[in-house]
């Protein structure tokens, strides 16, 4: 291939690619929408034919603790885990601490510590139980969906869907 056919075809590529990203965004949107208020779990893409070629699953967020406030999170470690604090030019809690305490937190699904000598129940200012990741969904094609859908695409099945076209810009006058 010469230079000219390869900038033709890349620039032919990324026009296709960018007109079916936009309508993936959308279609994804409506997907995510029609997911939340029907309260459906998963389902399945079937061709036409009733062939299965892909599921579509929800997937939930999942609560887990973050620290909210830096500096009240970091006053009461000080108190709670001195050797847990570092000073340098700025005073910091050390990130394996806090990675090991939001991670007991996020598995008891409350802000708080207990003192494993003591039994005493600590609530961690600064710190949150949130929703860390939007609710999406995944697509996952069959074993042979990929192919199933690109025999479809060739044949013409898939016509009744919305499907981009690419359509030429309006000439001017």
């Amino acid at each position: 291939m010469n230079m000219q056919q390869l900038a033709l075809e890349e620039a032919a590529l990324k026009t296709l690619a960018d007109t079916v990203m936009d309508r993936l965004k959308a279609v994804k949107a409506e997907m995510q929408e029609a997911l939340t208020t029907g309260g459906v779990g998963k389902v399945d893409a079937t061709l036409p034919d009733g062939t299965k070629v892909a599921v579509i699953s929800r997937t939930d967020s999942k609560p887990a603790a973050v620290v909210t406030d830096p500096e009240a999170f970091l006053a009461w470690v000080r108190t709670a885990a001195p050797s847990e604090v570092t000073t340098r030019l700025v005073t910091e809690v050390r990130p394996a601490y806090t990675t090991a305490l939001l991670a007991e937190m996020t598995a008891a699904g409350v802000a708080e510590v207990s003192d494993r000598e003591t039994g005493v129940v600590d609530t961690v200012p600064g710190v949150e139980i949130r929703a860390t990741r939007s609710t999406t969904h995944s697509v996952r094609p069959t074993k042979d969906g990929r192919d199933l859908i690109a025999e479809a695409w060739r044949t013409g099945a898939l016509g009744h869907l919305n499907l981009p076209q690419l359509t030429a810009a309006p000439q001017e006058a």
